[in-house]
């Protein structure tokens, strides 16, 4: 390995994701500073090869590239407050949760110190850091991409800039998450169903991956009839949708479960059948959930 690519990095916050963000800087061979409000989460880290800053400030000194994993961006500044002054001529990437708002803001703050500013996202767990397949997406300064992509990669082959714009990041982060939590509701709802005859919730796991391998082959016709605003060729029409709610309510006598979470999906449903989209494809719920111009915030 080249010196080009032993770029040495620092990495603040060792949550679980954090370590394992430092975990594959060090094994790709990059001299690794390591930083934690609770010291004692660098050890194992240390014994991998990581040196432990004793401070944020001689975290943000060892490396020209420092890459910090914390919960938020106010997290993100509060943390890197002390060390601001260290920051000026280094490349900073972020990859935490927030708003484009929060991205927007802490970019401000990055470039107020003279240092230069990246925001992501890593679109997995943190047990695959580093595999080929790992997706990781940026916005920000493409000069920090272009210097840093092949350091990046280290923690994901499916590295991708978005753009110059610091906040896309976060905003694809929002709009891409937007399906876990009502996807996982789903899943955590049946499971209780097949629970309730007395079988175990595993045995659905099979069945509920390739409902989810189906799911994703309509991605592209629906964001392709998204763009075009042409909802008229409905191989799943809202009304269809709208009728299994009387589904859902006899499951939820029979198995005793609760499904007061999906009422808000069917009125958002029935709102877009009263709009005249009852005969249009399930993606026609797009424009229901687009709010006018006068009303955004």
């Amino acid at each position: 390995m080249t010196g080009d690519n032993r770029t040495p990095v620092t990495v603040i916050g060792l949550g679980s994701m954090g370590r394992a963000l430092a975990e594959a800087f060090i094994d790709a061979g990059h001299p690794t500073t390591v930083w934690n409000r609770t010291p004692g989460r660098a050890a194992p880290l240390v014994a991998r090869g990581a040196v432990r800053a004793e401070t944020v400030v001689a975290a943000a000194e060892a490396a020209p590239l420092i890459v910090t994993c914390l919960t938020t961006f106010e997290d993100t500044r509060s943390v890197l407050e002390p060390a601001a002054a260290q920051l000026s001529g280094r490349a900073v990437v972020t990859l935490n949760s927030g708003s484009p708002a929060g991205a927007r803001a802490m970019a401000a703050w990055v470039t107020g110190c003279a240092a230069r500013f990246l925001a992501g996202a890593v679109k997995n767990v943190p047990a695959a850091v580093g595999a080929p397949d790992t997706l990781l997406y940026y916005g920000g300064d493409r000069t920090v991409f272009d210097d840093y992509e092949a350091t990046l990669k280290a923690l994901g082959g499916d590295t991708v800039h978005l753009g110059d714009e610091a906040d896309l990041a976060a905003l694809y982060e929002m709009a891409v998450g937007a399906t876990l939590l009502p996807a996982l509701a789903g899943f955590f709802q049946g499971a209780a169903a097949v629970q309730a005859r007395g079988l175990r919730a595993s045995s659905m796991v099979r069945f509920a991956g390739k409902w989810l391998d189906m799911i994703k082959t309509l991605l592209p016709v629906y964001a392709k009839e998204i763009d075009s605003g042409d909802y008229t060729d409905a191989a799943s029409s809202v009304n269809l949708f709208l009728a299994g709610e009387a589904h859902d309510a006899d499951l939820a006598g029979e198995a005793n479960v609760d499904t007061s979470w999906q009422a808000p999906l069917y009125d958002l449903l029935r709102r877009a059948a009263q709009e005249g989209h009852g005969e249009h494809s399930i993606s026609a719920l797009t424009e229901v959930l687009r709010k006018p111009e006068s009303h955004r915030a």
